[in-house]
């Protein structure tokens, strides 16, 4: 595989950047690697890399804390990657602006996955008007979506759910961005709404709603759309 990406992993644990150093460049990724959170600041504003690895227990700054500061600026995938693994943690990680999270230890080739998913959807323009995944196709411009070539009817909320999803994929999103997003601030803890909501799109756009391969349940913290 010959990937042209460079990515930056921010983590003070000499084996894991030893691991991940190997992992990465005989996949064809270019990797830069800082040891604490003043250093990776400093190496993604120099570098730009495509893709940020970054670890929440930093031995100078708390994790959560260098991700809102890169959040400032840098608008590319960022892929948690911690031993703080607590519902807690994870759902405030993405609130601040993560795009994905991995608990240690982790499966290298789950850890390549996410990154494949995140630069794809990286590469693929936020202003293209058309999406197609399975036999479905969105258009944006008209607000119109297909099934296997019919109009499929959702309400404007379905239609706004599944629009943020879409735009998003692979990214996991929570409950209470979900929320905000789709029916505003005042119900960003009406999680049960959520639930019916997504239901209901599941119904309507999955083969099998109860055994879902497009949108997937990140349980206590939100929702992934998956296309590959």
């Amino acid at each position: 595989m010959n990937n042209s990406a460079e990515i930056l992993i921010i983590d003070d644990e000499i084996q894991i950047r030893k691991l991940l150093e190997i992992a990465l460049d005989s996949n064809g990724y270019k990797t830069i690697f800082a040891v604490n959170g003043k250093e990776g600041i400093s190496l993604a504003a120099n570098y730009q890399p495509d893709l940020i690895i970054l670890d929440l227990g930093l031995p100078d700054e708390d994790g959560q804390v260098v991700l809102k500061r890169l959040r400032e600026w840098y608008k590319k995938p960022v892929i948690i990657l911690t031993v703080k693994n607590t519902e807690e943690e994870i759902v405030k990680a993405l609130d601040n602006g993560a795009n994905d999270y991995l608990a240690k230890p982790f499966r290298t080739q789950e850890l390549l996955a996410r990154i494949r998913t995140a630069l794809r959807n990286l590469n693929q323009s936020e202003n293209e008007p058309v999406i197609e995944f399975g036999e479905i196709s969105i258009d944006f411009t008209s607000r119109i979506v297909k099934l296997k070539n019919e109009i499929l009817k959702l309400t404007t909320t379905e239609y706004n759910l599944l629009s943020i999803l879409v735009k998003n994929q692979g990214r996991v999103l929570t409950h209470q961005y979900l929320l905000k997003q789709v029916w505003g601030n005042s119900y960003s803890d009406q999680t049960q709404y959520l639930r019916v909501f997504v239901a209901q799109l599941r119904k309507k756009i999955e083969e099998d709603p109860n055994h879902p391969k497009f949108i997937i349940t990140e349980s206590g913290v939100g929702y992934r759309f998956n296309t590959s």
